[in-house]
């Protein structure tokens, strides 16, 4: 008996068996908006939270495109300058302190290694040794590098993977609202119950809308940063290679 009059005194469900005793009234606007301002406030909160959620997603997208293909222009145009046969030291000094793109970033890590054996700053004999040093600030200089270009992946596989049950969520919550406010009014006819299982399905709804574009996203970025990548490790090679032949 105290269950149903603490029931019977939630304003939210009264609202709501009012709406649904009423069919012209649970009836009248299906629309996003109406949908959105009849849910029950936990729902809104969900629903608030997968519209934020899909706005940064997006925003995300839009970011990380722009980035991958500029930084895929600008790694074109140095691999084409690097292997021009340009005096690495001339490249060195022409680009050291402007390096606005990872490849540009990694040469200067390793020329950086190769100019601080000298004294005086200018290359002195290229031994094993300092080869291997070279390698290995490649490698580092790679490494950083991937952490950059991987930035905000996480939260779009965040997104991915928890939007679809914070909708789950909210359409369970609304639902269960619902059928709650239907013990009220004892009316269960198709045409009152529907508005209330439209607007816990909404939920659901935003929670795929979220989910679905990172989850393709977050495949598709993590697939051209690898390859990405995979060229920054080939450019470390062949930087490497190429002290090699000098030494001999």
């Amino acid at each position: 008996m105290n269950e149903f009059l603490d029931v019977v005194s939630d304003p939210t469900l009264v609202e709501q068996a009012s709406t649904l005793s009423n069919p012209d009234l649970a009836s009248t606007d299906f629309g996003l908006y109406s949908l959105f301002l009849r849910a029950d406030w936990v729902v809104k909160i969900v629903m608030i939270g997968l519209v934020m959620a899909s706005i940064q997603t997006w925003a995300i997208i839009i970011e990380k495109i722009m980035t991958l293909r500029r930084l895929s222009r600008k790694a074109t145009d140095f691999e084409k300058l690097f292997l021009s046969g340009e005096n690495l030291s001339s490249l060195y000094k022409r680009i050291n302190g402007r390096a606005d793109h990872p490849m540009a970033r990694v040469f200067l890590a390793g020329m950086r290694e190769w100019v601080r054996t000298s004294s005086d700053g200018k290359e002195k004999k290229i031994t094993p040794e300092l080869i291997n040093r070279v390698d290995r600030t490649l490698n580092g200089a790679v490494a950083h590098e991937v952490g950059f270009l991987s930035n905000r992946l996480l939260f779009l596989a965040t997104v991915g993977a928890i939007a679809p049950f914070i909708g789950l969520f909210g359409t369970v919550w609304g639902i269960m609202n619902s059928f709650q406010a239907i013990a009220l009014t004892q009316d269960t006819n198709l045409a009152v119950v529907a508005p209330g299982i439209a607007e816990a399905l909404f939920a659901t709804g935003l929670g795929l809308l979220a989910a679905i574009p990172a989850v393709i996203a977050y495949n598709k970025f993590t697939s051209d940063i690898n390859r990405y990548v995979a060229r920054l490790d080939y450019f470390a090679d062949e930087f490497s290679i190429f002290l090699d032949r000098q030494s001999g």
